[in-house]
């Protein structure tokens, strides 16, 4: 099943200035179950596919489809509505809110879904179990290593049951260690609960376990390698 859907799709910033051409005319589609990486040099444009494949950007030209609708004639409005509850970010940078504990982040998005208050324990309960730090639910972001931000990270993108997750340099601020363990919880979840993993990275490890890798070149798809698993 097809999840996301891109066709067509350009970028131009500043266009009435100096215009920069971060995609020019990628077409790309995204099957339930994938675990992706989107790679590149800098300036090649993956951040800037990712941030449109979630709706935190508008494409200036093309169309992406997830699950059968255009996000890119939402208004801001539909747009915030339709990412809050079919697109999951994690970010290098953690983004959790500070003064909240990790269930309380796990459990912030599913209050925006007004999720009953016994749904949303539970499900952020077993989310911190299921990447591993179920004993640090009371933990503020302050008190948690880099490595257990991104956890509760990965658990809050998981908590509304997107149709996939987007992850945007998601190791870069963590050891190998963390690295390691936190893709082994991503693909455990992938294997588990078909859940859709889209990566932009420059992380050589993430490369190693994608099962697909997708090099942008100047804003255009370069090469799109589906790995064959032994």
């Amino acid at each position: 099943m097809t999840v996301i859907k891109a066709t067509g799709i350009t970028k131009i910033y500043n266009p009435d200035k100096i215009p920069v051409r971060a995609l020019r005319g990628v077409d790309l589609s995204i099957t339930k179950g994938e675990f992706t990486a989107i790679v590149g040099p800098s300036g090649s444009g993956k951040t800037t596919l990712l941030n449109i494949i979630g709706g935190l950007d508008r494409p200036t030209s093309g169309s992406i489809m997830v699950g059968g609708k255009d996000i890119s004639t939402l208004s801001d409005n539909q747009l915030i509505d339709f990412r809050k509850d079919n697109i999951g970010f994690v970010f290098q940078s953690y983004n959790l809110i500070p003064v909240l504990t990790a269930q309380e982040n796990i459990e912030f998005v599913m209050m925006l879904q007004k999720r009953p208050k016994a749904e949303r324990n539970q499900r952020a309960t077993d989310l911190l179990e299921a990447v591993g730090i179920g004993d640090k639910k009371d933990k503020r972001p302050s008190e948690l290593s880099g490595g257990q931000q991104q956890r509760v990270a990965v658990a809050r993108a998981l908590a509304a049951k997107p149709t996939f997750v987007l992850a945007d340099e998601p190791t870069a601020n963590l050891d190998s260690k963390s690295t390691a363990d936190l893709l082994d919880i991503m693909l455990r979840l992938n294997q588990e609960e078909q859940m859709t993993f889209v990566f932009s990275t420059h992380d050589q490890r993430v490369i190693d376990r994608a099962r697909r890798v997708i090099t942008l070149v100047d804003g255009k798809i370069a090469t799109d390698e589906l790995k064959i698993e032994n």
